[in-house]
């Protein structure tokens, strides 16, 4: 797709691509994936297949679509934007990746499919590297270092922390777990910097 879906201001296109995306989550809850092809897709959605294929590649590029725009669309409902120096925000989007695990899998879409899972995890990743991009990519940043790598690498580190922590039995509780994380993983995202007095005071103190 040359254009994000979350980035599509098109209303037709805004409205085909949600019908295929709607049509392909109804047919994950009668059958895994696999089973699944592209004219059940477009048969349900009420679209020819050439419509089909001016949006995605296949179906692989329609779930993974699915699934990151599920996420945008989370943290846009919660009006979460970093911008590379509020502790909150980064704070916002670990809850947002917890939630959003916890409701796809109590949806039973992971048990059912096996492809499900690994591109839910690469459509999640790319949508918070995506949001926290937007925060550091005009920051200055270390020799060697990029603030796509800074995204990239924060982005995994949450999406990993948050993986570990809900297929540990007997977790605590989101609102426990997120400053935990948000320890861990804001140091990197201060690589990309300077910031504020305020920010800095606020980001030490979770350091400490």
């Amino acid at each position: 797709m040359p254009i994000s879906d979350c980035e599509v201001r098109d209303p037709r296109i805004r409205r085909t691509r949600q019908a295929l995306q709607g049509a392909l989550r109804s047919l994950m809850q009668q059958k895994s994936f696999e089973e699944i092809s592209v004219q059940d897709i477009t048969d349900l959605a009420d679209v020819n297949r050439a419509t089909f294929y001016d949006h995605y590649n296949d179906k692989f590029a329609l779930l993974d679509a699915m699934v990151a725009g599920g996420f945008h669309k989370l943290l846009a409902e919660r009006n979460v934007i970093f911008d590379g120096t509020c502790p909150s925000a980064a704070s916002a989007i670990i809850l947002a990746t917890c939630d959003y695990l916890t409701t796809t899998h109590a949806s039973g879409d992971c048990n059912r499919n096996s492809a499900f899972e690994p591109l839910a995890e690469a459509g999640i990743v790319a949508a918070i590297r995506r949001v926290l991009l937007k925060g550091v990519e005009n920051k200055p940043v270390p020799e060697h270092l990029t603030p796509e790598i800074i995204a990239t690498t924060a982005a995994w580190a949450i999406y990993g922390a948050v993986k570990q922590w809900f297929y540990t039995p007997e977790h605590p509780p989101t609102a426990e777990i997120v400053q935990p994380i948000l320890q861990l993983i804001f140091p990197i995202l201060m690589k990309a910097g300077p910031i504020g007095p305020h920010d800095q005071v606020e980001a030490l103190a979770l350091t400490e």
